[in-house]
């Protein structure tokens, strides 16, 4: 079965007390590991959890949300406890939410230019991950928060072991947190496309 796993680093920061992580759509469909209706259901718990935070705790809090195959995480800000603690339970009640890792910090809200710095962060950890030839890039989804960069995807423990080294390694990166489902590397290669048979030789005459 496959196992969640959270390990040891983040969110894309924006300008906004709330953030929604967007799931990924399109033409990157065919290569995402999750089915299409859980990238579905992934940009909709993103979306909802996101609204009722922010209706219920308005701009005092600066909480990202990212799901990946009904597993959320929240980063960001909060000034209490209590207020992490009642975020959590948002996330929780919306519809599809399999599991909450809350990773929000009793802090202030960050500045501009630290969610502008975990974004470029961010921004580097997926252009090395593209550049590693031995990974599928579009298989991760990253996050950065305060200089922590947060692995989420389902991967095999070759593949999560390779990106946390990448990760570990770019500039910017302070620690490293894996929130990870785990399959195996037989499960890996059903997953991937199939090679087309090759086409029969014309009997000669």
């Amino acid at each position: 079965m496959a196992l969640l796993v959270v390990g040891l680093s983040a969110s894309l920061s924006a300008c906004f007390p709330v953030m929604v992580g967007s799931a990924v759509m399109g033409g990157l469909v065919a290569t995402d590991r999750r089915t299409s209706g859980a990238q579905l259901e992934d940009e909709g718990i993103e979306l909802r959890a996101a609204s009722r935070i922010r209706d219920q705790l308005g701009d005092r809090v600066h909480v990202n949300v990212n799901s990946y195959n009904r597993r959320v995480l929240v980063t960001g800000e909060v000034p209490n406890v209590q207020d992490k603690l009642l975020v959590e339970q948002i996330v929780t009640r919306v519809d599809n939410v399999q599991s909450v890792v809350n990773e929000l910090a009793e802090l202030g809200n960050a500045t501009l230019t630290q969610r502008s710095s975990d974004a470029l962060v961010t921004g580097r950890v997926k252009a090395a991950l593209v550049d590693a030839k031995d990974l599928y890039a579009n298989a991760f989804k990253v996050v950065t928060e305060r200089g922590t960069t947060y692995l989420m995807g389902r991967v095999t423990q070759r593949e999560a072991s390779r990106a946390t080294e990448i990760a570990r390694s770019t500039t910017g990166v302070q620690k490293v947190v894996r929130v990870l489902e785990f399959i195996t590397e037989d499960e890996l290669r059903s997953l991937l496309p199939q090679p087309a048979p090759a086409a029969k030789a014309a009997p000669q005459k």
